[in-house]
């Protein structure tokens, strides 16, 4: 088992979320259960996953769980070019996130290799 609180990319995925749950509630009412829901459950998932696998009991679980974090981050990033092309982002807002989106999946796919070796 990991300790949560040191893995540096939950914590960006945990600031991740806490911004798009920002933008999102600038998002029309008309949204609360469409798309504004699915960027939520997305952002979530991958903080979620990443502190699930912190909590297995080897590093091939964690790995797994890190896969399936990244995938969410896949579907975020979908998302937010979809609310984008929706106007429901403007393009400053967009750059930010995928930019943000993007380090979060590097900073995955280097703790997954880092696991590998260990």
């Amino acid at each position: 088992m990991h300790n949560l609180r040191e893995i540096k990319v939950w914590r960006k995925a945990i600031e991740l979320s806490t911004v798009v749950y920002q933008v999102v509630s600038n998002f029309p009412s008309e949204e609360k259960y469409g798309l504004s829901s699915q960027i939520k459950r997305s952002v979530v998932s991958i903080a979620s996953n990443i502190a699930e696998g912190a909590g297995r009991n080897s590093n091939k679980e964690f790995i797994q769980f890190l896969g399936i974090a990244n995938g969410s981050s896949y579907e975020l990033l979908t998302q937010i070019m979809i609310a984008k092309n929706l106007n429901l982002v403007d393009s400053i807002q967009t750059e930010f996130l995928i930019t943000q989106i993007e380090e979060v999946q590097k900073m995955i796919y280097g703790f997954t290799k880092k696991l590998r070796k260990d």
